[in-house]
């Protein structure tokens, strides 16, 4: 198909998710109880990143090399062939639509595994990706791990993008390696949020807030470390209290719910196990602290101050509405904390001071560097995540690098035949 074509689909593609957005967002809800202002949101997101690929994968497709004039040196981009996409539970839309849009662009067919947490919207979003293409182009097969398995080990994948659990984004690295196939993955992470001094005590708790309990803190890029310095801890822990106390917990479909449920019990005990066994060790719970007392998977926002770094809820991912708070007594003692531990996925910087701006940007040795403001970011920004949170560009042109393999051709005339000579 000739890119044109390819981007002519793309567009169709997200003109056709566009349209069913509400509808999306109904079944996200369902499936997972993000709430459903934001499960529709995801999918206009998703939609927009469609849009994004017809745009920008028509760029450079290869390069011509300074060679002999009389000959025609070119590195040219082919598609990998066939590319799996397995993609999580938790912001399944745009996850799965930036892998698609990439791969499909750049001349790739593709098999697409939802997550089994939510099988019902990922089977919903593909098809319709799927009925703007040309027939089996784009494949989408539910299951769980058993099915993910059988996929990422075909020998007919040459490439598969991971975006989901480090554990699982590790078992798929072994199983790709051992058949020398390529692997993209974007794993877990344990993001940190270093707040210095001199800030504004209540922006920093909205900050701090809006990474922590965001889709009650199911996003791969949720805060789940914060270190606080000395000087504005007590303002900004009082702060933030107030703004967990006041956000309300309920149905995802309620109007008025600012946290919907976690995904399931499973999640549920993960991330109640990681609070008691903070406590138990020494930390305080200044708010929340146990699950809500209604039926479902709700847990409330929850502030832990006193947290050391031998706790869970500062090791591991908790994958729940949870700030753990550590005071640090300099901005030095918070930058080298942050940078420490086995993910490197995100971290976000609150800060006044240049100075330390730009040192925390070239010292953290994560993917992506975020200063005063917990989310956002330009369209088109690549990173690279580092250690457990996996490898291999995510986003924008680099993604679409990724998508291609290169090939050099030499091209030079034949000779014309030899005259006979009588």
């Amino acid at each position: 198909t000739p890119p044109g074509e390819r981007a002519a689909a793309l567009r169709r593609a997200a003109e056709a998710v566009r349209g069913a957005a509400e509808e999306l967002g109904a079944a996200l809800a369902a499936s997972t109880g993000r709430l459903l202002g934001q499960s529709t949101e995801s999918a206009q997101v998703a939609a927009e990143l469609l849009e994004e690929a017809a745009t920008t994968g028509l760029g450079p497709t290869g390069r011509t090399l300074a060679g002999a004039g009389s000959a025609l040196d070119v590195v040219r981009r082919e598609p990998h062939g066939v590319v799996a996409v397995v993609t999580p539970w938790n912001d399944p839309y745009p996850a799965a639509a930036g892998l698609l849009a990439a791969a499909l662009i750049t001349g790739n067919t593709v098999v697409h595994k939802p997550s089994e947490r939510s099988a019902v919207p990922g089977w919903r979003f593909a098809r319709l990706v799927a009925g703007a293409l040309p027939p089996g182009v784009l494949n989408v097969v539910n299951g769980d791990g058993e099915t993910g398995a059988a996929l990422v080990g075909d020998p007919r994948v040459a490439l598969v993008a991971h975006v989901g659990s480090t554990a699982t984004g590790r078992a798929i690295a072994q199983a790709v390696g051992e058949r020398g196939a390529r692997v993209l993955r974007e794993n877990g992470g344990k993001d940190p949020l270093l707040v210095d001094a001199g800030v504004d005590p209540r922006w920093a708790a909205r900050q701090i807030a809006t990474g922590a309990f965001t889709n009650t803190g199911q996003l791969c890029t949720s805060v789940e470390r914060v270190y606080v310095h000395e000087s504005v801890a007590d303002d900004v822990l009082a702060a933030l209290v107030e703004v967990a106390a006041a956000l309300r917990v309920g149905p995802p479909t309620a109007a008025d719910t600012d946290l919907g449920p976690l995904v399931d019990d499973a999640q549920l005990a993960v991330v109640d196990a990681h609070v008691r066994a903070a406590v138990d060790a020494g930390a305080r719970c200044l708010v929340g602290g146990a699950p809500a007392e209604r039926p479902g998977s709700y847990y409330p926002p929850t502030v832990l101050d006193g947290c050391t770094e031998d706790m869970d809820v500062m090791r591991e991912e908790t994958f729940g509405p949870v700030a753990a708070v550590t005071r640090v007594g300099s901005f030095e003692e918070g930058l080298r904390l942050a940078g420490s531990g086995r993910y490197g996925l995100a971290a976000t910087v609150l800060t006044p001071d240049l100075g330390h701006a730009l040192r925390a940007a070239d010292e953290l040795e994560v993917g992506t560097v975020k200063v005063n403001a917990v989310f956002g970011g330009a369209p088109g920004g690549s990173a690279d995540p580092r250690r457990d949170s996996g490898a291999g560009a995510g986003y924008g042109p680099d993604l679409l690098a990724a998508m291609t393999v290169l090939k050099a051709v030499h091209l030079e005339a034949a000779p014309p035949p030899a005259r006979d000579v009588k």
